[in-house]
Protein backbone atom coordinates (compact mmCIF):
# COMPACT_ATOMS: atom_id res chain seq x y z
CA UNK A 1 0.00 0.00 0.00
CA UNK A 2 2.84 2.37 0.77
CA UNK A 3 4.37 1.70 -2.65
CA UNK A 4 1.03 2.23 -4.41
CA UNK A 5 0.51 5.52 -2.58
CA UNK A 6 4.06 6.58 -3.42
CA UNK A 7 3.41 5.98 -7.12
CA UNK A 8 0.07 7.79 -6.91
CA UNK A 9 1.51 10.83 -5.16
CA UNK A 10 4.62 11.20 -7.36
CA UNK A 11 4.58 14.09 -9.85
CA UNK A 12 5.93 11.97 -12.73
CA UNK A 13 6.14 8.14 -12.96
CA UNK A 14 9.74 6.85 -13.09
CA UNK A 15 9.20 4.05 -15.61
CA UNK A 16 6.55 2.16 -17.57
CA UNK A 17 5.58 -0.06 -14.64
CA UNK A 18 4.75 2.95 -12.47
CA UNK A 19 2.84 4.51 -15.38
CA UNK A 20 0.65 1.41 -15.81
CA UNK A 21 0.15 1.21 -12.05
CA UNK A 22 -0.93 4.85 -11.96
CA UNK A 23 -3.28 4.28 -14.90
CA UNK A 24 -4.92 1.31 -13.19
CA UNK A 25 -5.29 3.27 -9.95
CA UNK A 26 -6.89 6.22 -11.72
CA UNK A 27 -9.15 3.88 -13.73
CA UNK A 28 -10.43 2.13 -10.60
CA UNK A 29 -11.06 5.45 -8.89
CA UNK A 30 -12.84 6.76 -11.99
CA UNK A 31 -15.16 3.74 -12.25
CA UNK A 32 -16.17 3.97 -8.60
CA UNK A 33 -16.71 7.74 -8.67
CA UNK A 34 -18.61 7.49 -11.99
CA UNK A 35 -21.00 4.92 -10.51
CA UNK A 36 -21.58 7.05 -7.43
CA UNK A 37 -22.07 10.13 -9.61
CA UNK A 38 -24.72 8.31 -11.73
CA UNK A 39 -26.56 7.09 -8.64
CA UNK A 40 -26.44 10.58 -7.12
CA UNK A 41 -27.89 12.23 -10.23
CA UNK A 42 -30.53 9.58 -10.96
CA UNK A 43 -31.69 8.58 -7.47
CA UNK A 44 -31.07 11.71 -5.41
CA UNK A 45 -31.44 14.60 -7.86
CA UNK A 46 -34.08 12.79 -10.01
CA UNK A 47 -32.57 13.41 -13.43
CA UNK A 48 -33.52 11.10 -16.30
CA UNK A 49 -31.50 7.90 -16.65
CA UNK A 50 -30.09 8.70 -20.10
CA UNK A 51 -28.96 12.17 -18.99
CA UNK A 52 -27.46 10.66 -15.82
CA UNK A 53 -25.56 8.06 -17.86
CA UNK A 54 -24.27 10.66 -20.33
CA UNK A 55 -23.13 12.97 -17.52
CA UNK A 56 -21.54 10.11 -15.56
CA UNK A 57 -19.58 8.83 -18.60
CA UNK A 58 -18.40 12.32 -19.56
CA UNK A 59 -17.41 13.11 -15.99
CA UNK A 60 -15.56 9.80 -15.64
CA UNK A 61 -13.50 10.32 -18.81
CA UNK A 62 -12.63 13.88 -17.84
CA UNK A 63 -11.71 12.76 -14.33
CA UNK A 64 -9.48 9.96 -15.68
CA UNK A 65 -7.50 12.33 -17.90
CA UNK A 66 -7.20 14.92 -15.14
CA UNK A 67 -5.98 12.46 -12.51
CA UNK A 68 -3.54 10.84 -14.91
CA UNK A 69 -1.95 14.02 -16.27
CA UNK A 70 -2.22 16.70 -13.53
CA UNK A 71 -0.34 16.03 -10.29
CA UNK A 72 -1.93 18.83 -8.18
CA UNK A 73 -5.37 17.67 -9.37
CA UNK A 74 -4.67 14.25 -7.89
CA UNK A 75 -3.80 15.93 -4.61
CA UNK A 76 -6.99 18.05 -4.67
CA UNK A 77 -9.12 15.02 -5.53
CA UNK A 78 -7.54 13.00 -2.74
CA UNK A 79 -8.30 15.77 -0.26
CA UNK A 80 -11.94 15.88 -1.38
CA UNK A 81 -12.56 12.53 0.27
CA UNK A 82 -11.67 13.65 3.84
CA UNK A 83 -13.22 17.05 3.08
CA UNK A 84 -16.55 15.20 2.88
CA UNK A 85 -16.20 14.81 6.63
CA UNK A 86 -16.18 18.59 7.09
CA UNK A 87 -18.98 21.13 6.85
CA UNK A 88 -19.03 20.91 3.05
CA UNK A 89 -19.78 17.21 3.22
CA UNK A 90 -22.51 17.94 5.74
CA UNK A 91 -24.08 20.38 3.31
CA UNK A 92 -24.27 17.61 0.72
CA UNK A 93 -25.89 15.32 3.27
CA UNK A 94 -28.33 18.09 4.19
CA UNK A 95 -29.20 18.38 0.50
CA UNK A 96 -29.78 14.62 0.33
CA UNK A 97 -32.07 14.74 3.37
CA UNK A 98 -34.08 17.58 1.84
CA UNK A 99 -34.45 15.65 -1.41
CA UNK A 100 -35.63 12.56 0.48
CA UNK A 101 -38.24 14.69 2.22
CA UNK A 102 -39.33 16.25 -1.08
CA UNK A 103 -39.59 12.93 -2.94
CA UNK A 104 -41.14 10.78 -0.18
CA UNK A 105 -42.64 12.79 2.67
CA UNK A 106 -44.22 15.75 0.87
CA UNK A 107 -46.24 13.67 -1.66
CA UNK A 108 -47.51 11.49 1.19
CA UNK A 109 -48.75 14.57 3.05
CA UNK A 110 -50.45 15.81 -0.12
CA UNK A 111 -52.09 12.42 -0.66
CA UNK A 112 -53.55 12.39 2.85
CA UNK A 113 -54.81 15.94 2.40
CA UNK A 114 -56.50 14.82 -0.83
CA UNK A 115 -58.21 12.03 1.10
CA UNK A 116 -59.53 14.56 3.62
CA UNK A 117 -60.83 16.77 0.80
CA UNK A 118 -62.51 13.77 -0.84
CA UNK A 119 -64.30 12.99 2.43
CA UNK A 120 -65.49 16.60 2.72
CA UNK A 121 -66.67 16.50 -0.90
CA UNK A 122 -68.49 13.22 -0.31
CA UNK A 123 -70.23 14.55 2.81
CA UNK A 124 -71.28 17.72 1.01
CA UNK A 125 -72.67 15.81 -1.96
CA UNK A 126 -74.60 13.24 0.09
CA UNK A 127 -75.97 15.81 2.49
CA UNK A 128 -77.13 18.01 -0.40
CA UNK A 129 -78.73 14.98 -2.09
CA UNK A 130 -80.51 14.11 1.11
CA UNK A 131 -81.61 17.71 1.58
CA UNK A 132 -83.00 17.86 -1.95
CA UNK A 133 -84.84 14.60 -1.35
CA UNK A 134 -86.39 16.18 1.71
CA UNK A 135 -87.91 18.86 -0.56
CA UNK A 136 -89.56 16.04 -2.51
CA UNK A 137 -91.03 14.82 0.75
CA UNK A 138 -92.28 18.32 1.52
CA UNK A 139 -93.91 18.48 -1.87
CA UNK A 140 -95.64 15.14 -1.24
CA UNK A 141 -96.80 16.32 2.19
CA UNK A 142 -98.11 19.58 0.75
CA UNK A 143 -100.15 17.82 -1.93
CA UNK A 144 -101.67 15.35 0.53
CA UNK A 145 -102.38 18.17 2.92
CA UNK A 146 -103.93 20.21 0.11
CA UNK A 147 -106.15 17.28 -0.87
CA UNK A 148 -107.27 16.92 2.73
CA UNK A 149 -108.16 20.61 2.83
CA UNK A 150 -110.25 20.21 -0.31
CA UNK A 151 -112.21 17.30 1.21
CA UNK A 152 -114.80 19.23 3.23
CA UNK A 153 -118.45 18.46 3.85
CA UNK A 154 -119.95 21.56 2.28
CA UNK A 155 -118.69 23.16 -0.86
CA UNK A 156 -119.25 26.63 0.56
CA UNK A 157 -116.46 25.98 3.05
CA UNK A 158 -114.09 24.49 0.46
CA UNK A 159 -111.06 26.72 -0.31
CA UNK A 160 -110.15 27.45 -3.88
CA UNK A 161 -106.79 25.60 -3.81
CA UNK A 162 -104.88 24.04 -0.99
CA UNK A 163 -101.81 22.90 -2.91
CA UNK A 164 -98.25 24.22 -2.67
CA UNK A 165 -95.64 24.13 -5.40
CA UNK A 166 -91.89 23.67 -4.80
CA UNK A 167 -89.56 24.89 -7.52
CA UNK A 168 -86.32 23.79 -5.79
CA UNK A 169 -86.35 20.35 -7.36
CA UNK A 170 -86.25 21.87 -10.81
CA UNK A 171 -82.73 23.24 -10.08
CA UNK A 172 -81.26 20.01 -8.64
CA UNK A 173 -79.22 19.26 -11.76
CA UNK A 174 -77.82 22.79 -11.67
CA UNK A 175 -76.79 22.30 -8.03
CA UNK A 176 -75.08 19.01 -8.85
CA UNK A 177 -73.27 20.61 -11.76
CA UNK A 178 -72.03 23.50 -9.65
CA UNK A 179 -70.82 21.15 -6.93
CA UNK A 180 -68.99 19.02 -9.50
CA UNK A 181 -67.33 22.06 -11.07
CA UNK A 182 -66.32 23.40 -7.67
CA UNK A 183 -64.78 20.04 -6.73
CA UNK A 184 -62.84 19.86 -10.00
CA UNK A 185 -61.59 23.42 -9.54
CA UNK A 186 -60.37 22.69 -6.02
CA UNK A 187 -58.68 19.51 -7.25
CA UNK A 188 -56.90 21.34 -10.09
CA UNK A 189 -55.72 24.12 -7.80
CA UNK A 190 -54.53 21.58 -5.23
CA UNK A 191 -52.66 19.61 -7.91
CA UNK A 192 -51.06 22.76 -9.33
CA UNK A 193 -49.86 23.80 -5.87
CA UNK A 194 -48.45 20.31 -5.26
CA UNK A 195 -46.62 20.29 -8.60
CA UNK A 196 -45.30 23.81 -8.03
CA UNK A 197 -43.97 22.96 -4.56
CA UNK A 198 -42.32 19.74 -5.72
CA UNK A 199 -40.74 21.34 -8.80
CA UNK A 200 -39.51 24.36 -6.85
CA UNK A 201 -37.94 22.22 -4.14
CA UNK A 202 -36.42 19.87 -6.72
CA UNK A 203 -34.82 22.74 -8.69
CA UNK A 204 -33.60 24.44 -5.51
CA UNK A 205 -32.10 21.19 -4.26
CA UNK A 206 -30.35 20.56 -7.60
CA UNK A 207 -28.86 24.04 -7.59
CA UNK A 208 -27.79 23.70 -3.96
CA UNK A 209 -26.26 20.26 -4.56
CA UNK A 210 -24.31 21.52 -7.60
CA UNK A 211 -23.09 24.53 -5.65
CA UNK A 212 -22.00 22.34 -2.72
CA UNK A 213 -20.03 20.00 -5.00
CA UNK A 214 -18.27 22.90 -6.69
CA UNK A 215 -17.57 24.51 -3.35
CA UNK A 216 -16.22 21.20 -2.07
CA UNK A 217 -13.68 21.18 -4.90
CA UNK A 218 -12.96 24.86 -4.30
CA UNK A 219 -12.29 24.31 -0.60
CA UNK A 220 -9.82 21.49 -1.31
CA UNK A 221 -8.10 23.70 -3.89
CA UNK A 222 -8.08 26.61 -1.46
CA UNK A 223 -6.51 24.41 1.22
CA UNK A 224 -3.77 23.22 -1.16
CA UNK A 225 -3.12 26.78 -2.33
CA UNK A 226 -2.69 28.02 1.26
CA UNK A 227 -0.59 25.00 2.12
CA UNK A 228 1.80 25.77 -0.75
CA UNK A 229 1.95 29.54 -0.28
CA UNK A 230 1.59 30.20 3.44
CA UNK A 231 4.03 28.60 5.89
CA UNK A 232 1.87 29.52 8.87
CA UNK A 233 -1.33 27.93 7.49
CA UNK A 234 -2.44 24.88 9.50
CA UNK A 235 1.09 24.42 10.84
CA UNK A 236 0.87 23.52 14.54
CA UNK A 237 1.42 19.76 14.54
CA UNK A 238 4.18 17.70 16.12
CA UNK A 239 5.04 15.52 13.14
CA UNK A 240 7.73 12.87 12.90
CA UNK A 241 9.86 15.17 10.77
CA UNK A 242 9.65 17.86 13.45
CA UNK A 243 10.64 15.36 16.15
CA UNK A 244 13.63 14.16 14.11
CA UNK A 245 14.71 17.71 13.41
CA UNK A 246 14.50 18.64 17.10
CA UNK A 247 16.40 15.47 18.08
CA UNK A 248 19.15 16.10 15.53
CA UNK A 249 19.63 19.64 16.86
CA UNK A 250 19.32 18.54 20.50
CA UNK A 251 16.24 20.70 21.10
CA UNK A 252 13.62 18.14 22.11
CA UNK A 253 12.72 20.37 25.07
CA UNK A 254 11.10 22.80 22.60
CA UNK A 255 8.36 20.31 21.83
CA UNK A 256 7.77 19.47 25.49
CA UNK A 257 7.43 23.10 26.49
CA UNK A 258 5.02 23.88 23.68
CA UNK A 259 2.80 20.83 24.15
CA UNK A 260 -0.20 22.99 25.11
CA UNK A 261 -0.17 24.80 21.76
CA UNK A 262 0.88 21.94 19.49
CA UNK A 263 -1.03 18.74 18.81
CA UNK A 264 -0.06 15.45 17.25
CA UNK A 265 -1.79 14.81 13.91
CA UNK A 266 -2.26 11.12 14.79
CA UNK A 267 -3.50 11.76 18.34
CA UNK A 268 -7.03 12.19 19.67
CA UNK A 269 -6.34 15.44 21.52
CA UNK A 270 -8.52 18.41 20.56
CA UNK A 271 -7.75 22.01 21.34
CA UNK A 272 -10.29 24.21 23.11
CA UNK A 273 -11.07 26.06 19.88
CA UNK A 274 -11.70 22.77 18.08
CA UNK A 275 -14.05 21.60 20.86
CA UNK A 276 -16.07 24.85 20.71
CA UNK A 277 -16.31 24.60 16.92
CA UNK A 278 -17.58 21.01 17.20
CA UNK A 279 -20.27 22.05 19.67
CA UNK A 280 -21.44 24.92 17.45
CA UNK A 281 -21.64 22.64 14.42
CA UNK A 282 -23.55 20.05 16.48
CA UNK A 283 -26.10 22.71 17.42
CA UNK A 284 -26.61 23.62 13.76
CA UNK A 285 -27.13 19.95 12.88
CA UNK A 286 -29.64 19.68 15.74
CA UNK A 287 -31.63 22.66 14.45
CA UNK A 288 -31.80 21.10 10.99
CA UNK A 289 -32.84 17.78 12.52
CA UNK A 290 -35.66 19.47 14.43
CA UNK A 291 -36.94 21.15 11.26
CA UNK A 292 -36.96 17.84 9.42
CA UNK A 293 -38.67 16.16 12.35
CA UNK A 294 -41.41 18.79 12.09
CA UNK A 295 -41.99 17.69 8.49
CA UNK A 296 -42.05 14.03 9.57
CA UNK A 297 -44.51 14.91 12.36
CA UNK A 298 -46.72 16.68 9.82
CA UNK A 299 -46.70 13.50 7.74
CA UNK A 300 -47.82 11.40 10.70
CA UNK A 301 -50.41 14.01 11.73
CA UNK A 302 -51.89 14.18 8.21
CA UNK A 303 -52.13 10.39 8.08
CA UNK A 304 -53.76 10.27 11.53
CA UNK A 305 -56.35 12.89 10.56
CA UNK A 306 -57.09 11.21 7.22
CA UNK A 307 -57.38 7.75 8.80
CA UNK A 308 -59.68 9.06 11.54
CA UNK A 309 -61.80 10.93 8.99
CA UNK A 310 -62.20 7.82 6.83
CA UNK A 311 -63.20 5.65 9.80
CA UNK A 312 -65.58 8.23 11.25
CA UNK A 313 -67.16 8.94 7.86
CA UNK A 314 -67.89 5.24 7.44
CA UNK A 315 -69.58 5.26 10.86
CA UNK A 316 -71.85 8.22 10.13
CA UNK A 317 -75.43 7.14 10.83
CA UNK A 318 -78.44 8.54 9.07
CA UNK A 319 -80.16 11.34 10.99
CA UNK A 320 -83.93 10.64 11.29
CA UNK A 321 -86.26 13.55 10.58
CA UNK A 322 -89.94 13.34 11.58
CA UNK A 323 -92.59 15.70 10.19
CA UNK A 324 -95.97 15.62 11.96
CA UNK A 325 -98.99 17.58 10.66
CA UNK A 326 -102.19 17.91 12.70
CA UNK A 327 -105.04 19.82 11.02
CA UNK A 328 -108.60 20.09 12.32
CA UNK A 329 -111.50 22.27 11.05
CA UNK A 330 -114.72 22.73 13.05
CA UNK A 331 -117.70 25.11 12.79
CA UNK A 332 -120.15 26.07 15.56
CA UNK A 333 -123.92 25.45 14.99
CA UNK A 334 -126.02 28.57 15.80
CA UNK A 335 -123.87 29.52 18.75
CA UNK A 336 -126.07 32.49 19.92
CA UNK A 337 -129.12 30.19 20.62
CA UNK A 338 -127.07 27.98 22.84
CA UNK A 339 -125.84 31.06 24.69
CA UNK A 340 -129.45 32.22 25.29
CA UNK A 341 -130.45 28.91 26.84
CA UNK A 342 -127.23 28.64 28.71
CA UNK A 343 -126.09 25.43 27.09
CA UNK A 344 -122.73 24.78 25.61
CA UNK A 345 -122.50 25.15 21.86
CA UNK A 346 -121.92 22.16 19.60
CA UNK A 347 -119.41 22.12 16.76
CA UNK A 348 -119.47 20.34 13.41
CA UNK A 349 -116.23 18.67 12.33
CA UNK A 350 -115.47 19.61 8.72
CA UNK A 351 -112.01 18.13 8.34
CA UNK A 352 -109.33 16.26 10.29
CA UNK A 353 -105.75 15.61 9.05
CA UNK A 354 -103.24 13.91 11.33
CA UNK A 355 -100.26 12.24 9.67
CA UNK A 356 -96.58 11.66 10.40
CA UNK A 357 -93.83 11.51 7.75
CA UNK A 358 -90.33 10.10 8.22
CA UNK A 359 -87.13 11.00 6.39
CA UNK A 360 -83.40 10.33 6.87
CA UNK A 361 -80.55 12.76 6.22
CA UNK A 362 -77.57 10.77 4.87
CA UNK A 363 -74.05 12.24 5.11
CA UNK A 364 -71.92 9.41 3.71
CA UNK A 365 -72.28 6.68 1.14
CA UNK A 366 -70.39 3.59 0.06
CA UNK A 367 -70.46 4.85 -3.53
CA UNK A 368 -68.07 7.73 -2.77
CA UNK A 369 -64.65 7.34 -4.39
CA UNK A 370 -62.29 7.94 -1.46
CA UNK A 371 -58.67 6.90 -1.77
CA UNK A 372 -57.32 5.18 1.35
CA UNK A 373 -54.92 7.20 3.53
CA UNK A 374 -51.22 6.68 2.87
CA UNK A 375 -49.24 5.68 5.98
CA UNK A 376 -45.75 7.16 6.49
CA UNK A 377 -42.94 5.11 5.04
CA UNK A 378 -40.80 3.82 7.95
CA UNK A 379 -37.81 3.23 5.65
CA UNK A 380 -37.65 6.99 4.92
CA UNK A 381 -37.38 7.74 8.62
CA UNK A 382 -34.71 5.05 8.94
CA UNK A 383 -32.64 6.50 6.08
CA UNK A 384 -32.97 10.05 7.42
CA UNK A 385 -31.96 8.86 10.89
CA UNK A 386 -28.92 7.10 9.46
CA UNK A 387 -27.90 10.22 7.53
CA UNK A 388 -28.15 12.36 10.65
CA UNK A 389 -26.06 9.84 12.57
CA UNK A 390 -23.43 10.31 9.87
CA UNK A 391 -23.83 14.08 10.20
CA UNK A 392 -23.23 14.02 13.94
CA UNK A 393 -20.23 11.76 13.36
CA UNK A 394 -18.72 14.17 10.84
CA UNK A 395 -19.09 17.02 13.35
CA UNK A 396 -16.62 15.39 15.71
CA UNK A 397 -14.45 13.93 12.94
CA UNK A 398 -14.04 17.26 11.12
CA UNK A 399 -10.84 18.08 12.97
CA UNK A 400 -9.31 14.73 12.11
CA UNK A 401 -10.45 15.05 8.49
CA UNK A 402 -8.58 18.37 8.25
CA UNK A 403 -5.49 16.74 9.72
CA UNK A 404 -5.79 14.01 7.09
CA UNK A 405 -5.96 16.69 4.39
CA UNK A 406 -2.69 18.11 5.67
CA UNK A 407 -1.09 14.66 5.67
CA UNK A 408 -2.21 14.08 2.06
CA UNK A 409 -0.78 17.42 0.97
CA UNK A 410 2.48 16.61 2.77
CA UNK A 411 2.77 13.27 0.96
CA UNK A 412 2.26 14.92 -2.44
CA UNK A 413 4.74 17.72 -1.73
CA UNK A 414 7.41 16.33 0.65
CA UNK A 415 9.92 19.07 -0.19
CA UNK A 416 7.49 21.78 0.81
CA UNK A 417 6.60 19.90 3.98
CA UNK A 418 10.23 20.05 5.04
CA UNK A 419 10.17 23.83 4.57
CA UNK A 420 7.05 24.07 6.76
CA UNK A 421 8.63 21.90 9.47
CA UNK A 422 11.77 24.04 9.43
CA UNK A 423 9.67 27.21 9.70
CA UNK A 424 7.77 25.82 12.71
CA UNK A 425 11.02 24.76 14.37
CA UNK A 426 12.50 28.25 13.95
CA UNK A 427 9.31 29.79 15.36
CA UNK A 428 9.51 27.58 18.46
CA UNK A 429 13.20 28.41 18.85
CA UNK A 430 12.51 32.15 18.78
CA UNK A 431 9.76 31.78 21.38
CA UNK A 432 12.04 29.75 23.62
Amino acid sequence: LADLWWIYSKPVPADGRELWTLFLQCSCITVVIGGLFYNWMFASLEYSWHLSIAMAVSFSLLLLLTLLLVHPARCVFSMIMPTLGTKQGRKLLFSTCIMIAVVNITPNIMSNLKTILQIIKCICKNSSDSLLNSTALLEKVSWEFGDAIQETVHSIYKPMNGHFRFSLLQNSSLIYQKMHLAGEKIGREFLSVEVLVKDSLRVANRLAAGFFVLYLCFESTWYLKNYLTNLRFDNFYITKKLERLAADRRAAHLLVGSSKKLVRPTGLKLSWEEVVLCLVQAMLVTVTLLLLLVVVAMDHFAFSVADTAVRKAAQFSAVPVTLSIKYKVEIGIIPFLFKIFGRPSEELLLGNFNRTYHHHLIFSSAHCSISPPSPPNPSVLLVVGLLFCILYTTVFLETYARRLCRKIAASFFPGWEEERVLYLYRKLSRRH
